[in-house]
């Protein structure tokens, strides 16, 4: 994700800060799509984590229940820098089990039954509460200056831009996907295994990175860390090829693969995103308007008609999710999309190779609106700081909405966002 992406209050300043000074400036609590039924085989608990990604929380559940880690129903993964309260679910145990749970940074706040498994997308959105500290103005002075962003998001919108973790600690996913998309082994490996850059990569990722680029392959093996296995069985099965690094990419995880076809669509989203800006809600004739009441899309004929709608945050111009599925925009709007995609030469074969890694397509909002939001400064053991409260659908980036307050994307870190699209 660019550090570039232009915001839409540009006219305001950033009151600067940092977020994540310790885990309880960030609260976020899961709202589920529907409460537990109280009766069925599935026992739902609501979990409160602290300084714990959700994969390591439920890891760590699975170990003291004694069941597969795959057994565990969520709706969403939220980050580890954060105090986290989420539902999962469990079938057939004792509830007892559950509340009785004692785990470092983990704990059981209520459990229920329902009928079926907790699945990704049951999920109507996320309720946060953020710290801002070391801000670059005095308290009071940040206030006004957030208040006023703060009114034209609720609004005009929140630019959904996709956060940078679905671009990878090497910052190169969508190229991996974009490889991908294409069927280009050689590139894929040489991204996925080569192009050493020192500002992400650790000293040991950078060696061994350095050492496929020589062509190196059985030093490089030797050199990445022991987490990395899809890099290292991928380079054994080039060696045992004789250099053909199509044999590598048989061995890449397709799970893996789909995530870095995902991160190609969110690179192009965001590209086609800011091309719109700052006209985010402003509705186009051949623009493919999104209902926000159910998710529906329509083609926009008459933007002057379905603009009311659009001003009262009804509807919303959308960006695609590029694959087979997706709609494309005709007349102003296309004008402003389709060259972008045009650029990277997706014809069906190229959209089939998405759909096997789970890309089918589709579009997304341009925009989200944040629900009961409120500001407020305070002082407490860490100093001044600035707090936020909102609410976001799911799918949104709580830290797309705060840049646009710090005018820093540098604070966009490692959040997780629950729900999937595409």
């Amino acid at each position: 994700m660019s550090d570039s992406l232009p915001f839409l209050t540009t006219g305001l300043p950033g009151v600067g800060g940092v977020i994540k000074s310790r885990p309880e400036d960030f609260f976020v609590e899961e709202l589920p799509s529907y409460e537990p039924s109280g009766s069925g085989t599935h026992i739902y608990a609501q979990i409160e984590k602290k300084g714990l990604g959700t994969r390591e929380a439920l890891d760590r559940i699975a170990r003291a229940l004694n069941v597969q880690r795959r057994d565990i129903g969520t709706a969403g993964v939220i980050d580890a820098q954060a105090v986290a309260r989420q539902w999962i679910s469990i079938e057939h145990i004792q509830p007892e089990r559950l509340e009785q749970l004692s785990l470092a940074e983990v704990r059981v706040l209520k459990t229920s039954r329902h009928t079926n498994k907790l699945k990704p997308g049951h999920l109507r959105g996320n309720r946060f509460v953020v710290r801002l500290r070391q801000l670059a103005m005095p308290p009071e002075e940040a206030l006004t200056v957030a208040e006023k962003v703060l009114a034209i998001l609720t609004t005009r919108g929140v630019p959904n831009y996709f956060g940078p973790q679905r671009f990878g600690n090497h910052r190169n996913n969508h190229l991996l996907g974009r490889a991908l998309a294409h069927n280009d082994a050689e590139e894929f490996m040489d991204e996925f295994l080569g192009r050493p850059n020192a500002e992400f990569d650790s000293p040991a990722v950078f060696k061994a990175r350095s050492l496929y680029e020589q062509g190196q392959y059985e030093e490089a093996v030797k050199n990445w860390p022991h987490q990395f296995a899809d890099h290292r069985r991928a380079l054994r099965a080039i060696l045992a090829g004789k250099g053909k690094k199509k044999r590598g990419l048989f061995t890449v995880d397709k799970h893996l693969q789909g995530l870095f076809i995902s991160a190609y669509q969110s690179d192009l989203f965001n590209r086609i995103l800011a091309n719109r800006m700052p006209n985010i809600d402003k509705v186009l004739q051949g623009d493919m308007a999104y209902k926000h009441d159910n998710g529906a899309c329509f083609r926009v004929e008459q933007p002057e008609a379905e603009q009311p709608r659009c001003d009262r945050f009804e509807i919303s111009p959308t960006g695609p999710l590029i694959g087979q599925r997706t709609t494309r925009l005709t007349g102003p709007a296309g004008e402003i999309e389709n060259p972008i995609l045009e650029a990277e030469s997706l014809g069906e074969s190229e959209s089939g190779h998405m759909k096997r890694l789970g890309a089918r397509g589709g579009r997304r909002s341009l925009r989200f609106q944040p629900r009961n939001a409120s500001l407020k400064s305070g002082l407490d053991d860490l100093g001044p700081y600035l707090e936020l409260r909102f609410e976001l659908d799911a799918g949104c980036y709580a830290t797309t909405l705060i840049s646009e307050i710090t005018k820093d994307r540098t604070s966009e870190t490692t959040e997780e966002s629950a729900g999937s699209e595409g």
